[in-house]
């Protein structure tokens, strides 16, 4: 009993959405691939909508491009080749070489080996090969004579203890919480030959791990290889090339937050990644191995720089994507990164960004759960499009401005999401209550009707005939707002319908109407069948105005309740109810119609589907009672009658003459009611003939005359003022044909 009370009081929509808000929040924190994606794509926009500008930093790549190969001969090329290079380098300036390349097998064209391999050498050749400088050698006393940093790459197993190189310690340091376990991990690492590695200044991990989508986005600049703290090749090389001092990781709770190197901080990710701010791919960071090995690089190029050697030659299959190019060679990856660490141009995805996205969310999502509910669709779409909107603008802002990586798509498809489900709760539960008050006043007939069908059974079979009715149409304005006010309270809501619907029956059925149909909050009625009514016009009429009589009523007592509430405690705010009625006189095909086994009788027809047309133009003129043309014709000699305008209402194609029922005989041969059909005529005659100032004059005349009458025409007079207003700026043209066309049923 208690749990079915809370349900009740919290209501089963908003208790489900909770519920599925939840679920959203765990998937965020799972953080499954179809998420990151997502996330990823928008990080990927920014970057393109606003990449990092290039310019000219102490970095450059020797790049072995398709012209060295052409030059220098297929790849790999000899150690003593590369001995040559670095040397050359050297000697221009280069304050430190770091290779993209990992050299992890012995060089197949140093002489010893080659005697080896040959043994149908003769033997004196043999000999002087054996005798001959190994090309390991070469190489290796060349690094030792500049400054390099040789590349390695993390596996994912690790080697046997035959195979394994002593690895040398990397001094470093942590601040902080231990980050080892926040740190990308491998196994194996893929060194370069001993010697080589021995005679290096300096070890740099060049592995980089593309996102699902294969786009390279972020980078470890520091990661544990078979169990040793290791910095990345970009990383190492700014190391080496600021002193070869320790490096630092600073952490937190949360895991990494930046790495020092160098004496620069580079703030980083949660695992020690940087995310780069690229540029797009730029000829000016590289020149060609051909030019270092010929000796035609320019004068200067390379002092002072620090030297990244890698390849862009399509066969040696070094090509990555990043969010701003599709392919760009590895080794310009980290020679971005450089860039990045040396003009402190970082994005920065910080450690909170997780736990703030997840409150953001988590916080719009309740405020949606328990605002939606109270305000109407209209209003809850345009609050979630503005919500929408601060979070894209604000995580554009933090990127444009402070470069911070904030995701703005999972909180906005969480919130759309929530949004959906609880609207969507909303509605079943408000058509849930249409149903209940459908069922309770859907059988209504008219008397006249009932005593026939009792002296008739006969009647009930499938059929019609054609037969000119008037037809009635009302509904009630806003009852989505009035169904929100007893959203804990659906038995008041069913009370307060029944009670409206009460009195507008019997105002049809005093009038002898046929009530159709129950719509919910809307009554479809008509008159002249199954029993002949010659005055039916007249009739429906009189029951408008009796309707109105009654919700004025009603409205009265609910203001008089809420009053004697409020005196016991809060104010209490009363019901209004407003309704839209619309009358049109016609043929129609009048009968029971359904199938054999459930029919109801009612009424088809051209001039039914108008009366419900009528009914809905009641609404944007602010007139409670529309009438069509015909209807119009037979009563406005006995009722208060005045033309409001010539519409082609949605649907059809013939324009409409439509009119106001503003009251009965006794308002009809009043001098005010006489003056004001007078003066409306006028409004309208100089309006059809596109005399603006003419219909504009009579339009404040008719204010004031409707103001002193106590009529409600603002909204009427409004539509014309709006309809002048744009028509003396854009004139409709001389084939004007004063038709207005409503859009909306």
């Amino acid at each position: 009993m208690i749990l079915v009370r809370f349900f009740s009081k919290i209501g089963i929509a908003r208790l489900l959405t909770f519920a599925l808000l939840f679920v959203l929040l765990f998937i965020r924190v799972l953080d499954p691939v179809f998420v990151q994606n997502i996330r990823n794509q928008s990080f990927d926009l920014y970057q393109r909508l606003k990449p990092r500008e290039f310019a000219q930093q102490p970095v450059i790549i020797v790049d072995i491009d398709e012209e060295s190969l052409q030059s220098q001969g297929q790849w790999p090329w000899p150690r003593t080749r590369l001995a040559e290079m670095v040397t050359n380098i050297t000697r221009q300036g280069g304050i430190v070489i770091g290779f993209d390349i990992v050299f992890s097998e012995l060089d197949r064209l140093s002489p010893a080996l080659i005697a080896a391999d040959n043994s149908n050498l003769p033997e004196d050749v043999r000999e002087a090969l054996m005798q001959m400088p190994d090309n390991e050698q070469t190489f290796a006393q060349a690094m030792k004579a500049s400054r390099v940093v040789v590349g390695e790459t993390g596996t994912g197993f690790s080697a046997s203890e035959d195979q394994k190189q002593e690895i040398p310690e990397v001094p470093y340091a942590f601040r902080g919480p231990d980050p080892t376990r926040f740190i990308a991990k491998f196994p194996g690492l893929v060194q370069n030959t001993e010697e080589i590695s021995n005679a290096a200044a300096g070890r740099g991990v060049f592995t980089v791990d593309p996102d699902p989508d294969g786009i390279i986005r972020k980078v470890p600049l520091v990661l544990i290889a078979d169990d040793k703290v290791r910095l990345a090749l970009s990383t190492e090389v700014l190391r080496i090339a600021t002193g070869g001092q320790a490096f630092l990781v600073r952490s937190d709770d949360a895991g990494i937050s930046a790495i020092v190197v160098g004496g620069v901080s580079v703030p980083t990710d949660t695992n020690g990644r940087i995310w780069p701010w690229f540029t797009h791919s730029d000829p000016r960071r590289f020149i060609s191995a051909s030019q270092v090995m010929d000796g035609t690089v320019p004068q200067g190029a390379l002092a002072g720089k620090m030297v990244l050697v890698g390849t862009s030659a399509e066969g040696l299959k070094d090509i990555r994507p990043t969010p701003v190019d599709a392919a760009v060679p590895g080794v310009e990856i980290h020679a971005q990164i450089l860039e990045n660490i040396l003009t402190s141009q970082f994005l920065k995805r910080p450690n909170y960004a997780l736990g703030m996205e997840l409150a953001i969310t988590a916080l719009t999502g309740i405020l949606i759960i328990a605002i939606v509910p109270w305000i109407g669709a209209l209003w809850a779409a345009a609050a979630a499009m503005l919500v929408f909107g601060v979070f894209a603008a604000g995580s554009w802002f933090a990127f444009a401005q402070e470069r911070l990586l904030i995701d703005p798509t999972f909180p906005i498809a969480a919130s759309l999401v929530t949004f959906i489900a609880i609207t969507t709760g909303n509605y079943i539960r408000e058509e849930a209550q249409r149903r209940q008050i459908r069922s309770a006043f859907g059988q209504y007939l008219s008397p006249a009707l009932v005593d026939q069908l009792s002296d008739e059974p006969d009647m009930l079979v499938l059929g019609g005939e054609t037969r000119e009715l008037s037809i009635l149409f009302t509904d009630v304005r806003g009852f989505t707002t009035i169904s929100e006010s007893f959203k804990d309270n659906p038995q008041g809501l069913t009370k307060l319908m029944n009670h409206f619907l009460t009195e507008m029956s019997n105002a049809i059925l005093v009038e002898e109407g046929t009530i159709d149909k129950y719509m919910g909050d809307a009554i479809m009625a008509f008159w002249n069948a199954p029993v002949e009514a010659p005055d039916h016009a007249m009739k429906a009429c009189r029951a408008a105005i009796t309707m109105l009589e009654a919700v004025a009523n009603l409205n009265e007592t609910y203001k008089t309740e809420a009053e004697e509430r409020s005196k016991d405690g809060e104010p209490v705010e009363p019901h209004k109810i407003n309704i839209g009625i619309g009358i049109n006189t016609g043929d129609c095909v009048v009968g029971n119609m359904g199938s054999e086994m459930r029919f109801d009788y009612t009424a088809l027809g051209d001039a039914v589907n108008l009366a419900s047309r009528l009914e809905g133009q009641s609404k944007p003129f602010g007139i409670s009672v529309v009438l069509g043309d015909t209807t119009a014709e037979i009563v406005r000699d006995k009722l208060a009658v005045i033309e409001i305008d010539l519409i082609r209402v949605k649907g059809k194609l013939e324009p409409e003459r439509i009119h106001a029922l503003l009251g009965g005989p006794e308002l009809k041969e009043s001098d005010d009611f006489v003056a004001l059909k007078a003066l409306n005529a006028t409004m309208i005659s100089a309006y059809r003939r596109q005399d603006w100032d003419s219909a504009y004059h009579a339009l404040e005349e008719l204010a004031i005359l409707a103001d002193t009458m106590g009529l409600e025409f603002s909204e009427y007079l409004f539509v014309y003022e709006t309809r002048i207003t744009e028509y003396r700026v854009n004139p409709p043209g001389k084939n004007w044909d004063a038709v207005f066309t409503a859009t909306d049923k």
